[in-house]
């Protein structure tokens, strides 16, 4: 009698060996899933539109995927995501460190919708002392290279100049540009008021490169964290001085060791031990959002404070619940920092008894990710929470050298830390009020416009204004109102050509024009996609279009959106009211609807009024300076080969504009910094 195969539960497909509930997904990709290695390595989840839904990490890939396609997550956020799931990436790695490192990469570059992802598009600031023969102490940001020292990064830019202030009050480093240094004849104002040493002009200061090197090496030291080493050498020449009987030069140093001191006893924290740059992280997490405080300390001082609000905080709380077998250790009541590697025998995190990863822990741990990806990283990190010790590893790894985390410190590592989870709390907390009277005032716009939406947070506005002088330099704009706030990376100016100059009615018709013909035909081919996959199509239309203006205005965009096909009930234009006194605005509808007066005490006008003022305040930037650029020919010097952003910079900066550079001699243009006789003789025939 031949052997019969083993007989399969009756929920088990034959095929996958995943449960049939998972079958709303198609036999190609449950089959990849069920094809998956137990190898370390990182996956992508992409919906029928191509966008990704979700990056994760794993130690084994196969258990990691396959518990997403192994039960029913109901109407969760989870279920949510994983119903959409019709594409699967995956890449195998060699170890979990590298596995964290891409993760995070991914998430940075690609922003999933359902990652804690930390959105940061300001770079952080240096003191950047140049390596001349008398150095330039200046205010930097960009990438730093070996030629000249940098000091930092500072968590903000008033931290850096509150910096540079000190180092002039003490050491009297130069701060001036090197175009203004090398045309000095005589001191500047710093100079007389101890701000400077001088070595513009050494024959009259009478400063040498060896005692300005001395004073740069001083505050380098300083910034290092050395202040006793400068203390010790400062007390050291001042005694020489005296025994020499020169006491004027004496008087001075005594003077500039009283400033020294005066600084170190006025910092807001002391430095103890080799605590001379540590990263301090409190993080805070309520009302469905996060917070995280990065305090950084760097030479030993306290820079400042800076603030990180993450966005999917509560789809990464529901994704939390499925990888629920990944557990931490329990904390254990009395222990410091001294015992905080002996959670496990191997400090890998690992522990018999585990509990579920808290969300104050999720976070922390994205953040630490992700920031420190392009943002060096100190050897020393302070946490509110436990984070895992593969992270830590991962990072080393990536620094080159040993970083090591405590979240359970001591002594003045601790008053650091309360200091930071208090500004967590005091941010947050400020974030919550100022989003519940955001959410406020869109939810009386919903009322007053009579809008009907599901969603708050897709509400989209947006709002145009025309901007001109007399007609001259017309420009339009474009402003978006989106989850409740200005989206200032959506802004877009349209320069108006081909109308009568001060026509406000024509050029209104052609931004409208301009604008929404495109989006209904990206619209049109979003349908036939759709229709090809069976995905929902997406419209790219606003649910509401502010025109600034009245009657006129309003009249001219209804055209434009009758002959698009577009729905005119989406036009509101904000008419001034009598007077033209704010708060007394009305609504001035398009299809037909009576004029409405808010009241000038209504939450919908104030956010009415806050968009309106913004397409208007962005139309007049944009109009003034395209005004600047064609009254002074600024575009001309940016059309000459070779002139870039830099050199154009350092041009106007000798010559005081463009106009000075067209009245210089090419002889006179040569002297700048960077540019060559022959590009001096190319600037002088292209401006003449």
């Amino acid at each position: 009698m031949p052997d019969l195969p083993p007989q399969l539960p009756p929920n088990i497909d034959e095929i996958t060996g995943l449960p049939i509930a998972a079958k709303s997904h198609s036999d190609a990709l449950l089959a990849e899933v069920a094809a998956l290695s137990a190898l370390p390595g990182v996956y992508r989840y992409f919906d029928a539109n191509g966008d990704l839904l979700y990056v994760g990490k794993a130690i084994n890939l196969k258990r990691r995927v396959s518990s997403y396609f192994q039960k029913d997550h109901g109407g969760t956020r989870t279920g949510h995501m994983v119903g959409k799931i019709v594409r699967m990436e995956t890449t195998v790695v060699r170890s979990e460190a590298e596995a964290l490192l891409l993760e995070n990469n991914l998430i940075k570059t690609l922003s999933p919708k359902y990652n804690i992802l930390f959105r940061d598009d300001k770079s952080y600031p240096y003191l950047k002392i140049t390596n001349q023969a008398f150095p330039r102490m200046a205010y930097y940001r960009g990438a730093v290279d070996k030629k000249h020292s940098y000091f930092g990064p500072y968590p903000n830019g008033w931290a850096v100049k509150e910096s540079i202030l000190l180092l002039q009050k003490v050491f009297m480093l130069r701060t001036c540009e090197d175009s203004v240094f090398g045309n000095r004849t005589r001191p500047c104002l710093l100079y007389q008021i101890k701000r400077c040493s001088g070595p513009c002009v050494p024959s009259l200061t009478k400063i040498t490169p060896e005692a300005y090197g001395q004073d740069v090496k001083h505050a380098e030291q300083f910034l290092r964290g050395e202040t006793q080493v400068v203390l010790q050498t400062l007390e050291a020449q001042m005694m020489a001085c005296s025994e020499q009987l020169a006491f004027e030069m004496a008087a001075a140093l005594r003077d500039r060791i009283a400033a020294l001191s005066n600084i170190l006893h006025q910092q807001a924290v002391e430095t103890t031990g080799s605590d001379k740059d540590v990263d301090i992280l409190a993080v805070k997490v309520q009302g469905g959002k996060a917070c995280v405080n990065l305090a950084m300390v760097r030479g030993g001082r306290h820079l400042g404070d800076r603030q990180y609000f993450p966005v999917h905080v509560e789809d990464a709380m529901s994704m939390n619940m499925v990888e629920s077998k990944s557990v931490r250790p329990e904390p254990v009541e009395g222990l410091g920092e001294e015992d905080f590697d002996k959670l496990s025998p191997n400090g890998s995190g690992s522990s018999p008894k585990g509990r579920e990863i808290p969300v104050e822990v999720l976070v922390l741990e994205a953040f630490i990710a992700q920031h420190y990806i392009h943002v060096p990283i100190p050897a020393a990190l302070i946490t509110s929470v436990a984070v895992d010790k593969g992270l830590i590893k991962a990072v080393s790894e990536q620094a080159g050298f040993k970083v090591t985390a405590v979240h359970n410190p001591r002594e003045q590592r601790r008053i650091w830390l309360e200091m930071a989870q208090n500004n967590a709390n005091i941010q947050l907390a400020r974030l919550l009020s100022e989003e519940g009277s955001q959410q406020a005032r869109t939810r009386m716009l919903v009322a007053a416009l009579e809008l009907v939406t599901d969603d708050m947070d897709a509400l989209r506005i947006e709002c145009f204004d025309i901007s001109h002088t007399a007609g001259e330099a017309t420009q339009a704009s474009c402003v978006v109102f989106h989850h409740h706030k200005m989206q200032s990376a959506e802004y877009r100016r349209y320069n108006i050509d081909g109308i009568t100059g001060g026509d406000d009615y024509a050029a209104m018709r052609q931004v409208l024009e301009r604008r929404y013909s495109k989006i209904v035909e990206a619209d049109k081919e979003a349908v036939k996609a759709a229709a090809e996959t069976g995905a929902e199509p997406k419209s790219l239309m606003p649910q509401v279009v502010l025109i600034d203006g009245g009657k006129g205005q309003i009249s001219t965009a209804r055209e434009v959106f009758v002959k698009l096909g577009l729905d005119v009930a989406l036009l509101v234009g904000v008419e001034k009211g009598e007077g033209r006194k704010v708060g007394l605005e009305e609504l001035v509808f398009a299809d037909g609807r009576e004029k409405v007066y808010l009241g000038k005490d209504s939450s919908a006008l104030m956010l009415v009024a806050q968009i309106r003022d913004e397409a208007h305040r962005f139309a007049i930037t944009g109009m003034r300076a395209k005004r600047a650029k064609v009254r002074v020919g600024g575009s001309k010097i940016e059309d000459i080969p070779g002139i870039g952003p830099k050199r154009r910079a350092k041009l106007l900066q000798r010559f005081g504009g463009i106009r000075g550079v067209a009245m210089a001699s090419a002889e006179d243009i040569a002297t700048v910094e960077g540019v060559s006789k022959e590009l001096a003789e190319t600037i002088y025939r292209a401006l003449h």
